[in-house]
This record gives structure tokens, sequence and C-alpha cells, in this order.
């Protein structure tokens, strides 16, 4: 099993002609992922490393008949019209690797995908990667595909380039990945931290799971209440789940309500912050990695103990 995606998986990418695109498209099919087709308006007909390009998602579909996941790589003020073809379209996963898309563009999104019972993962996500089966978007392309190993251990990032660290470090420990998850970090996303842990708690092929959260948002507060809700209901999370909590440096800095690195990283008063997320994940069951290279000590000893 494999959470998302897998060897399966149909894809297209929205905006496969672009520099992005063209990029992703090589690393995809390198990897062995099934991208079926490419959607950019008014460039149907041509290729892209052999995948045929259509002007739609509707034409494609007649063409190559099912997709199971759009990638989007469009530029922010094309993003909406393309989530929107896609959802319509009756994709029911969308990875949105596009930054600087609009709040109320995103929110528009994000409200129909509810609606239409559709999954997003993103804005500025970095991709999906089910280790040894496919992959979609940028994530762990080209030399940094080296970072990972096929194995057991889940990531779920806000971080993109965080992602492929972190499956380094577990690597370097001879600890596999399962499925690598970048969630993106805009001020509004498609599925958060909770999201996607319970779709791992759900997959057999995952004992334990690392995440790499960051100050701003209250992703990771909102998984710390929801496994704080489950302990008093006497149904206890029973993976492991290791956590990384970036920002000590920028909280240092005492500045509130500015924007530090990701578009989702702002402090708002006593929200979003590097202390209160590791209190509540902390109080929550969760272990915290104080620096982000011991996540991978840490795991190997919750498996081990599970183990014996």
């Amino acid at each position: 099993m494999s959470i998302l995606i897998d060897e399966n998986t149909k894809f297209i990418i929205q905006g496969i002609t672009g520099k992005q695109g063209t990029r992703s498209t090589i690393d995809m099919l390198a990897s062995g992922s099934k991208l079926v087709a490419g959607v950019t308006p008014g460039k149907g007909g041509q290729q892209v490393e052999g995948v045929p390009v259509f002007n739609s998602i509707k034409e494609a579909q007649e063409i190559v008949g099912e997709i199971n996941c759009s990638v989007v790589m469009v530029p922010p003020r094309f993003a909406k019209g393309a989530v929107v073809e896609a959802i319509e379209a009756g994709i029911l996963l969308i990875n949105i690797i596009t930054e600087n898309i609009p709040i109320h563009d995103m929110a528009e999104c994000l409200k129909l995908a509810k609606e239409k019972n559709v999954r997003i993962i993103g804005a500025t996500s970095a991709g999906i990667y089910s280790v040894g089966k496919s992959k979609c978007g940028p994530v762990a392309s080209g030399k940094s595909k080296i970072a990972l190993s096929k194995g057991s251990v889940g990531i779920i990032s806000r971080s993109g380039g965080m992602s492929c660290e972190t499956a380094l470090v577990l690597t370097q420990a001879e600890l596999g990945q399962s499925t690598i998850v970048s969630i993106g970090s805009d001020v509004l996303m498609g599925s958060t931290f909770k999201e996607i842990v319970e779709l791992f708690e759900n997959d057999s092929e995952t004992k334990g799971i690392v995440l790499f959260g960051e100050i701003g948002g209250t992703s990771e507060e909102d998984l710390a209440e929801w496994l704080l809700k489950r302990r008093e209901l006497g149904n206890l999370f029973t993976k492991p789940i290791v956590a990384f909590i970036s920002g000590k440096f920028a909280e240092n800095l005492g500045v509130q309500n500015v924007s530090l690195g990701h578009a989702g990283a702002i402090i708002e008063g006593t929200k979003g912050t590097r202390e209160g997320k590791v209190k509540a994940l902390k109080e929550a069951g969760v272990i915290i990695a104080e620096y982000h290279h011991k996540v991978a000590e840490l795991m190997k000893k919750e498996l081990e103990l599970k183990n014996n």
C-alpha cells in the first residue's frame, strides 16, 4: 500500500509546456510515473518528451481515458482556472505546485473542491512521492533523489526542500520512506497535517511518521488537538510521530505579523509560534526533535520500542 498515489496512478500536468512543467515531465517519466498527458491551452497537438499535449482536460480524457491526479504548474494568475477545470473534470486528486496564488482564488478553489469531494495538496507543494512506485511534481528531482530509500516511514513537510532533507536524514539512519507528502506552506492549504496523518494511519506499509513543521498557521496545533481528542475517547494513535518545528531563530527576532519565509509563515499574536506548536504537540504525545538531524534517531528508537 501507499497513500495518495501508487504505481497505477495516471497523471496529467497542467502547464506541461512551461519550463517547470517540462522538467517535471522528464523527472516523472524517469521515476516510472504514468504521466499520460499534459494540458496547455493553445498548444494541443504538441508533445513534451513523448507525452501528448492537449488544449483542455476534457480533450485529454477523450483520448487517454481515466486521469487520477492533476499536477498544476501554471502561472499564479491562471491557477484558479486550471484547478477549477480539474475539479469539474472529475479528477479527485490535485497537486498544486504553483506559488503566489491570490488568497481569494485559492479560497474559491478549496470551497469547490470540498463540495466535489476532491483532495487538494498544496498550493506551494513540491509534490508527492510514493517511494519505488511513482511521483508527481519536482520533489526529489535530479541528484536529490539519492536522498530517498524505500521503507516504512512516512514524511509530511510544509517545506518542499526539507522534504528531501528529512528523507536523507532517515536514509542515512537506514530508515526508508513509504510516501513523502509536501503539503505546502501557503496561507490557505488544501490538506493539513491531520488529514495526511489520518491517511498514514490507515496505510499498512507505514510504521511511523515524521513531520517537518514551521511557524505560522495552525496546522500543527490542529493535529495536536485531534490527537488529544482521540486520547480522551480512548482511541490512541498507534504509530509513532516525530516532529521537527523550524523557526527558533525567527522567533528570537521578536517580530510579528511579518512573513518569515513562506507566505503562511506569519505569527499573529500568540498564534502560530514555534513554542506554542511544540508545547501542543508534546502534550498530544508527539516526539519533538530539537534539531532536525535528530528525527531519525528518535524515530528509530520509537520503532525499536514498538517492536519489542
